[in-house]
Order: structure tokens, then sequence, then C-alpha cells
């Protein structure tokens, strides 16, 4: 019955998430072992190449997650000059957790809030290794932040509602 109360709490707004959201999963990998895909050279490059950006770097680790190549998305990681970036940060925990150390994983999720509170998917992430181990109520917490902080309709929204609603979670 609890969880019915809650489903029902969310499902309007899910309704409303899902039509304004374009945010679509990352494309298979361009590279392997690590590598990211430079569009400048329209070649692989090592990760901590300085012919790449940041924002290479950080579609290159959600491609390699999302392929579930742990291993290349550490190497990707471990390029990055500010180790203590909140979006490092994240996708640390993200791999603890789809590797399933949920401890690991919640303690980089709230480093990651500590340096930056606005952090939807690291918000969205935590919601979600919530859902896995059967905390709705932390679930929820999680949701109401990312749509106190302005987040609804955004793809970290939409991906927390489904996993509330479905037990489903994303691996990117």
């Amino acid at each position: 019955m609890r969880k019915f109360l809650f489903l029902t709490l969310l499902l309007p707004g899910a309704a409303f998430a899902a039509g304004s959201d374009t945010t679509s999963a990352p494309s298979t990998p361009k590279c392997e072992d690590g590598f990211v895909y430079d569009s400048g050279t329209d070649s692989c490059v090592q990760s901590s190449s300085s012919l790449i950006d940041e924002g290479e770097r950080i579609e290159a680790l959600r491609e390699y997650a999302h392929a579930g190549d742990a291993a290349a998305a550490r190497v990707v990681l471990s390029s990055f000059a500010d180790q203590t970036a909140d979006a490092v940060l994240t996708y640390r925990g993200f791999l603890a957790r789809k590797a399933g150390d949920m401890q690991a994983a919640m303690g980089w999720y709230e480093t990651a809030l500590a340096a930056n509170p606005d952090n939807l998917l690291a918000r969205s992430y935590m919601g979600q290794g919530l859902v896995t181990v059967g905390d709705f109520v932390g679930a929820k917490r999680q949701y109401d932040e990312i749509v106190a902080r302005g987040g609804k309709g955004s793809w970290a929204e939409i991906a927390l509602v489904e996993a509330i609603t479905t037990g489903t979670t994303y691996s990117y």
C-alpha cells in the first residue's frame, strides 16, 4: 500500500517529464580500451591527451559505462585533471554501485553532492541505488531534491521516476 501511494504521487510528474526530455542514451563507444574519440582529428586518442576536452571525456565515460566496460571507464576517469570534480566523484559512485559496492557508491555520491548540491545526476544515481536496496523513502528524497533544484523534466528525474516505478535502473 505504501509503495502504491508513493507511486501515485510521482506518476503525474512522470507523464509530463517524459514528454519534455530530449536526452538519449549515449552511443556505442567509438573507441576501445579507454581511448577517447577526438572530433578534431577524427581519431581515438589516449584519454589523457590534451587534444580532448572534459566534455569529450565525460561523453566517452558515459559510453563506456553504458556499454558495461568498467575498466575502460576507469581509465577515462583517471585522466581527469581534477579528481575532486563532482562529475568524477559521481561516476566513481556509479561504477562502485554497478560493481555491487553500495556502501562505497553512497560515499562517492555524498562527496559529489557535498561538492555540488545541484548535481542532479549524482542525486538520480544515488536514488537509483537506494531503489535497488529497497529504500524508496530515500529515493523519494532524492527525487524531491532533483525537482526542487530545477530538474523537472531532466533525464535525472525521468530515470529516477522510472527506477522507482519499475525497479529498473540505468547503466549510464
